[in-house]
């Protein structure tokens, strides 16, 4: 019996999960910090790992995962190439929200920024779990291992 990648589209909801996870620290971090200087530090702490988080789990992607899909599905590159633009909105919006919070931007302003990234991030994750999470349970097993599919969250 040849081993499917069934196991792949849950591990990708599960990275899905826990980069929410991360959003929703570094919102609390702002809602729950002060304004000003304090909040922004405590921002950066928490966005370092998620933004990092974010970028892995986007590159890995974009540089082996879309592969596996497309090797399965070519019909699948419009999808594809929706997703990858999405992983381009989502660093944008990311650096804008690191410039943010390094220049000591308010409360309202770091929140609006999380808001953005969050609403790109929610409409992209769920539009990828439709597209991709059946072609993935059903397809072999590829040779790369969670993190170089899935980012430094799998």
């Amino acid at each position: 019996m040849s081993q499917r990648v069934v196991a792949w589209g849950q591990e990708l909801r599960e990275v899905h999960r826990r980069l929410r996870d991360a959003l929703a620290v570094a919102r609390s971090a702002v809602e729950d910090g002060a304004a000003g200087p304090t909040a922004a530090r405590d921002l950066q702490l928490y966005c370092v790992g998620f933004c990092a988080a974010l970028t892995g789990h986007h590159r890995s992607e974009d540089a082996t995962l879309f592969d596996v899909v497309l090797a399965a599905e070519p019909g699948l590159a419009p999808v594809v190439a929706d997703l990858k633009r999405d992983h381009s909105m989502l660093d944008h919006l990311l650096g804008e929200l690191e410039r943010a919070a390094r220049s000591g931007a308010g409360r309202d302003e770091l929140l609006r920024h999380l808001d953005g990234i969050e609403a790109v991030m929610e409409t992209h994750f769920r539009f990828e779990e439709k597209k991709l999470v059946g072609v993935l349970d059903g397809t072999e097993r590829p040779e790369a291992d969670r993190q170089e599919l899935l980012g430094p969250l799998a």
